[in-house]
């Protein structure tokens, strides 16, 4: 299929423009969309979160010729590509080059869009609580119609509350305590590495949470301002922890990369189920 027919129904799941909006409202910035366009037809995609060796190597085995990944490739203005001077980034990118590898990248607007990688975060959440507490614990309904679902109360950065649209986001989940609430989530999020901070018996009937590296002082108060028991992010700094303690909230840091995988995971199953070309998801387990 043509590049540009694959990026619109990507764009379509998650458009681009939410990410400008997002920028311009939280004066962040971001690097979303089609990023290398080698003028190939796609005759197979690879979904990974980040546009690695390890990614693009996979891909070019497979077959591949089109590489999507949460991560921008390329984030920063490159100014010249030099693969002689340890350039991670211009040795991939000539690779891709050579091989007909185009790249798409989906970031900040992925992250806000409804059903998107901060949303999967809480719902991964609200189901770790469902097993934590002997309740049901799979979302298996379709998601406009199930009940026992998570809401969000709240938006921390909101780009579209109407359309459920923005980024971090408090919601009431079932009554657990924070060591087995964390014990779940090994298991849904399918990783090891995850520390909590405050009391195991601590009960959680509230939670906020950030995608990826959303560890921040803003995320304590949003937390706090919303009476969450718990905030779930990544990427926290020590002065960070210490204001959650002294603001009496728990908190539990996954890896960045198990915070966003999962949702990412998502959006590939949405995709993949819309293009007739072969697609494969690449984990890098390593990250997890």
């Amino acid at each position: 299929m043509k590049l540009n027919e694959f990026f619109a129904i990507a764009n379509g799941i998650a458009p681009t423009s939410v990410s400008d909006e997002y920028c311009t409202k939280f004066g962040a910035y971001d690097n979303s969309g089609l990023l290398v366009n080698t003028g190939e037809e796609v005759c197979g995609a690879l979904f990974s979160l980040d546009f690695s060796s390890q990614a693009l190597n996979k891909a070019i085995a497979l077959g591949a010729n089109l590489i999507v990944t949460h991560h921008p490739a390329i984030y920063g203005k490159i100014s010249g590509i030099d693969v002689c001077d340890f350039s991670p980034l211009g040795e991939k990118l000539v690779k891709a080059l050579q091989h007909g590898v185009s790249v798409i990248s989906m970031h900040l607007n992925l992250d806000c869009v409804d059903g998107g990688i901060d949303e999967s975060l809480m719902e991964g959440v609200y189901v770790s609580s469902g097993k934590s507490s002997g309740k049901a614990g799979e979302l298996t309904c379709d998601k406009t119609a199930c009940e026992d679902k998570p809401r969000a109360l709240a938006l921390m950065h909101p780009v579209d509350e109407a359309q459920n649209c923005g980024y971090g986001r408090v919601y009431d989940v079932q009554a657990t305590s924070l060591s087995t609430l964390v014990e779940a989530m090994q298991k849904t999020f399918s990783t090891q590495r995850i520390v909590y901070y405050g009391k195991g018996d601590k009960k959680i009937v509230r939670a906020a949470s950030c995608c990826g590296g959303g560890g921040d002082e803003a995320a304590v108060e949003f937390a706090v301002k919303n009476g969450a028991d718990v905030l779930i992010s990544s990427d926290f700094k020590h002065h960070v922890l210490t204001l959650a303690k002294e603001r009496n909230l728990a908190v539990i840091a996954l890896t960045h990369y198990a915070a966003e995988n999962y949702g990412f995971e998502k959006y590939y199953q949405k995709i993949r189920r819309q293009v007739g070309i072969p697609c494969e998801y690449y984990t890098d387990r390593d990250l997890l």
